[in-house]
């Protein structure tokens, strides 16, 4: 199944650098602006994210750490999942690849982390944005973290 992997990756990696190409250059949320599309269930604010989730260490100048740290994960991963086969562990890992390497690219590309999707609901204020890639992210961990579930269950044997 190594080119689910590949598949998933390319796939997470191309949907999250077109969305940020669009915001970027052809929106111009590059300076910092707000779009409201839907308020507040859906709003474009752009955020520079030069740290790791939500902003945590943004003060901190890590860019080419938290670049090799992507790299080196993401092989790890690719490499854990590289003979599973019928199960959703590839996709997952194809996901979380893509979207951390589409993260790794706006470090080097801009020097921070492209955010710029905000969504509230129900008087709840979300003070954070994300990027397409961060959704990929979650949604391969999430599947990873269901799928350990699934299988990790012993199994009858045949006959009983």
């Amino acid at each position: 199944m190594k080119g689910a992997v590949v598949i998933a990756a390319l796939i997470a990696f191309g949907l999250d650098r077109l969305t940020k190409i669009v915001i970027v250059h052809w929106v111009g949320l590059a300076a910092g602006d707000v779009v409201n599309i839907r308020s507040p269930y859906l709003v474009f604010r752009m955020v520079w994210n030069r740290g790791i989730n939500f902003g945590f260490f943004g003060s901190y100048d890590g860019r080419w750490a938290l670049v090799v740290l992507a790299v080196v994960i993401s092989l790890i991963l690719a490499a854990w999942v590289r003979n599973e086969r019928g199960s959703l562990r590839p996709l997952a890992v194809g996901a979380i690849v893509g979207g951390a390497i589409g993260n790794a690219v706006d470090r080097i590309v801009y020097g921070a982390v492209v955010d710029f999707i905000n969504m509230s609901c129900c008087g709840v204020e979300n003070p954070s944005s994300f990027n397409i890639a961060d959704v990929f992210i979650f949604l391969g961990v999430l599947a990873l973290v269901l799928s350990s579930r699934t299988s990790s269950q012993p199994r009858k044997p045949a006959g009983l």
